[in-house]
């Protein structure tokens, strides 16, 4: 019963981001050469224990530092462990310690066999995840949230899982990490655009209250609409074939959540926002695979 409640306040359904991180570094490495699935498989298993881990140390702090309370607008769609009591503030603390230990020694296991550049990415990773809402620097509190999000879900994991694969570090996979993760931070945002009243009660900086809700739409509509056009780009200057344009096939995906916006940001825009990402990095999953086995 115990591991059940853990599992909900974990949050599952966001770990595809991590897994299409994970794939996207992997589906890169096999330019190089052929695939460990054995050492793919590790890997995934030690990000979602990662993201498990981030989850809850998040909602650990959150509610600390007093910003989940019951009357926060996220509260209202998906169940905040302690604000719920679900689960204690030292059960969920010590979930998130156990689940970042499995972490570390996951980590350290392909850093022995694979690559040694693992302990260095999964280092910065932790400290990011930690002091993402930890003091005394609360990264998520000073506006520098989406900039931490970028990092985890771009380039460390995209370049970690390519490490692990191939014993080294790329500029590439650096770059294509780049629309991806850039639409995950997109999730943090969303989160933010709709907070934008409860967080400045709360004193909490974030983008979105710096630059208020009309401009931080545009900012929104700007970032889908870069993804778009780095990718293109990236097709154009050679480091992806022409299957690249698979990814338009998520146009439709983005018009119909910026419709959603124009209207009204609604309760559930991280999670809507979300989808959308799962829809764009399976298409960019998609059209790496593609490159791999037919060639246009």
């Amino acid at each position: 019963m115990q591991l059940k409640k853990y599992l909900i306040v974990a949050r599952p359904w966001s770990f595809t981001m991590s897994l299409i991180s994970v794939s996207v570094g992997t589906l890169l490495a096999a330019e190089t050469g052929p695939v460990s699935w054995p050492w793919f498989f590790a890997t995934a298993v030690g990000i979602v224990f990662f993201h498990a881990a981030a989850n809850l140390i998040n909602d650990y702090f959150d509610s600390k530092n007093k910003i989940d309370t019951p009357d926060a607008p996220t509260v209202k769609y998906r169940p905040q462990p302690i604000v719920a009591g679900v689960l204690t503030p030292r059960q969920v603390l010590m979930g998130a310690v156990f689940l970042f230990a499995l972490t570390a020694v996951i980590g350290l296991v392909i850093a022995y066999c694979r690559s040694w550049h693992i302990v260095w990415i999964g280092v910065v990773g932790l400290l990011t995840a930690v002091f993402y809402t930890a003091g005394p620097v609360g990264l998520k509190y000073r506006a520098f949230g989406e900039i931490a999000v970028f990092l985890m879900w771009g380039p460390l994991m995209v370049e970690g899982a390519y490490a692990v694969q191939t014993q080294t570090v790329s500029l590439k996979p650096l770059l294509i990490s780049i629309p991806f993760g850039t639409l995950v931070a997109l999730v943090l945002f969303a989160n933010n655009m709709r907070d934008i009243a409860f967080d400045a009660r709360q004193n909490i900086k974030t983008l979105s209250i710096a630059v208020g809700l009309e401009k931080s739409m545009i900012i929104f509509a700007g970032l889908i609409l870069a993804a778009y056009v780095y990718v293109f780009g990236m097709i154009v200057l050679g480091m992806m074939s022409l299957w690249g344009l698979i990814i338009l096939l998520s146009v439709p995906k983005a018009w119909s959540l910026l419709k959603t916006f124009r209207r009204k940001v609604p309760d559930m825009a991280d999670a809507l926002t979300a989808q959308f990402d799962t829809v764009f990095g399976v298409l960019l999953m998609l059209a790496l695979f593609l490159d791999r086995v037919v060639h246009l």
